[in-house]
């Protein structure tokens, strides 16, 4: 009790003679470091799995090439993690089955043929990289694409897939016909997980990515729906003039399948200034009653901070790491400024990469 008088005492003094309380600087904390920063790339992408009728992957060379050239040694990606899925399941009161279906693998085959639900799935998938051999063999490869597929995670069951020789790209060791089936699928469904993360890793020799998207903190609680929806199309719509351009420049760059013309676009800073200020910065601005737009980003920032949190657990063990996040280009501005105030942290610039 006295000390809890005296610190309030202390508190009224310093208000009553006029001096603030400063926050703490954490920007120089890491100055004596010892050892490298950790190199963080962000890629603002396009949602390829929203691409055009006629869109062909083999566009996107020219951008694994360049990031191939960073060297990373660990690549995240915008997909929910089988975990949070499974969390997800078990709660309809709180998660739609529709946006489960949207945002996670259905595991329901991997378990057949593992025998392994996800949680089980995760700890097996642990414990085998854990052990995992320089030289793996195909048979290895084949058993942690299944365990993979069996955690809700799809990208890197193809990873390990893409690895394998064409010859050894087939069923057995977990995975039955229905799972080789599926992973030739993932090998030509649009996703920028599937097309860019795991074809940039299984070509630089890495055995996973890592998924990080989070919808747990956007599951926003309102009274009334249609006004939230109204609130937030209305503010998008008196802003979409200002975006007008950079959207047809998009389409023509798409058109075109210059798809490295496209990456170079969309993660130019005064692009993504833009396209912030008619979505967020728009909502901001909304004057309905209760300011309900203002919610939406609410849910948007704390979406991006538990997917930020996820990030840094990705490379938290590995000081001094190159680290890959490809995320849909609206979270690049959000995600460059959270990791840059992380300690031993250093924001590459995407634009140079892409040059």
């Amino acid at each position: 009790m006295t000390n809890r008088w005296t610190s309030c005492g202390l508190l009224a003094a310093l208000l009553w003679s006029g001096t603030a309380l400063a926050q703490v600087d954490l920007s120089g904390l890491d100055q004596g470091m010892t050892g490298p920063s950790s190199q963080v790339l962000v890629l603002g992408s396009v949602h390829l799995s929203q691409m055009p009728d006629g869109f062909k992957a083999d566009t996107l060379q020219p951008v694994l090439a360049k990031l191939a050239a960073f060297r990373p040694d660990i690549i995240t990606v915008e997909a929910i993690p089988g975990e949070s899925c499974a969390m997800m399941k078990r709660n309809p009161a709180l998660y739609a089955a529709q946006d489960v279906a949207t945002y996670c693998s259905d595991t329901t085959a991997a378990k057949k043929a593992t025998g392994l639900d996800v949680p089980a799935a995760v700890a097996a998938v642990k414990e085998s990289l854990a052990h995992w051999p320089a030289r793996p063999h195909a048979a290895q490869r084949r058993h942690l694409a299944a365990l993979f597929l069996a955690s809700g995670d799809d990208a890197s069951a193809l990873t390990q897939w893409l690895q394998l020789p064409q010859a050894e790209r087939h069923a057995g060791d977990g995975l039955d016909d229905a799972l080789a089936t599926r992973l030739r699928e993932l090998q030509t469904r649009n996703g920028e997980d599937l097309q860019i993360a795991a074809r940039l890793a299984a070509r630089l020799g890495l055995q996973r990515v890592y998924p990080v998207d989070d919808h747990s903190g956007d599951n926003v609680d309102v009274p009334d729906v249609p006004a939230y929806a109204n609130a937030i199309r209305n503010a998008w719509a008196a802003s979409a003039g200002e975006v007008a351009a950079d959207r047809r420049q998009q389409e023509t760059l798409t058109g075109r399948g210059d798809m490295l013309a496209l990456y170079r676009f969309i993660n130019r800073p005064e692009v993504l200034r833009r396209q912030i200020d008619a979505d967020m910065g728009a909502a901001m601005r909304d004057e309905s009653p209760g300011h309900l737009a203002r919610i939406y980003v609410a849910g948007w920032e704390t979406r991006n901070l538990r997917m930020v949190a996820n990030v840094r657990a990705a490379f938290r063990e590995h000081p001094g790491a190159r680290v890959l996040c490809i995320v849909g280009a609206t979270h690049k501005p959000w995600f460059d400024s959270l990791l840059g105030q992380m300690q031993g942290v250093a924001i590459v610039d995407a634009e140079k990469v892409l040059q």
